[in-house]
């Protein structure tokens, strides 16, 4: 598909609305949905860390607790994502957020680690680059497709070197690791954007919301490691 005239698109798109106009549309359930997972994460994790402290240090200082969590929050994503094409808009939204809210229990943990104000810090830095990559990528006439590729691949190498890294501990490839993933994720979040509007074209059936629900759990995955990345950075221990 030539990305430009795909670009250029007009007519009677679907119920005579052009293709903007249901791009659009969707974009902003995209958003919406997003958001407010991200709200279900934020309060969750601050509950969690004020409500039960002792559980949130029991993240920070015991691997196998931390570990066991996040395998079982990577098979949700597994399995949300294999499943909602086959879902109901109403079960697929309400999955998503159960998602988001035990994502919350796990990034408790983050408050034991590092200053409030850092974190806050932190989210607002997060939105502000989030927010300019994904106008870029929804905007941008250029075809991301072959950066987006680049940067999967990358994504799956900077997961090898994690796992290298349980291992070695090196403070060094740490310190790669947390650069490398900050550039991976401002790039998928401009790829991701543009890929979810290609989406809206070639799905008949873009305005059911589950393809909303996928694209909000996408870029809420791209926020929460951008964020995540960013914090390694610029987060002040406490």
């Amino acid at each position: 598909m030539n990305f430009n005239n795909y670009q250029q698109e007009v007519s009677s798109y679907r119920y005579g609305r052009t293709f903007e106009e249901v791009a659009s549309s969707v974009m902003k359930s995209v958003y919406l949905k997003m958001t407010f997972a991200l709200l279900v994460t934020a309060f969750v994790s601050l509950g969690v860390a004020v409500l039960a402290p002792q559980f949130a240090l029991l993240l920070a200082t015991n691997s196998w607790v931390f570990w066991g969590l996040a395998i079982v929050e990577i098979g949700a994503v597994i399995y949300l994502s294999a499943r909602l094409d086959k879902m109901s808009g109403t079960t697929a939204s309400m999955l998503f957020y159960l998602y988001a809210l035990l994502n919350g229990v796990t990034l408790s943990l983050i408050f034991a680690a590092y200053s409030l104000p850092s974190i806050a810090q932190t989210f607002f830095i997060t939105a502000g680059t989030f927010g300019a990559m994904s106008v870029y990528g929804y905007f941008t006439k250029s075809d991301l497709s072959k950066i987006g590729s680049i940067l999967y691949m990358a994504l799956f190498g900077l997961i090898i070197c994690i796992v290298v890294n349980l291992f070695m501990n090196s403070g060094t490839l740490d310190l790669i690791i947390s650069g490398a993933g900050v550039l991976i994720f401002i790039g998928l979040t401009a790829w991701d954007t543009q890929k979810i509007k290609t989406m809206v074209q070639m799905n008949p059936n873009a305005t059911d919301g589950r393809l909303a629900t996928i694209g909000a759990l996408t870029l809420y995955l791209d926020f929460i490691n951008l964020f995540l990345y960013l914090l390694r950075f610029l987060g002040n221990r406490d």
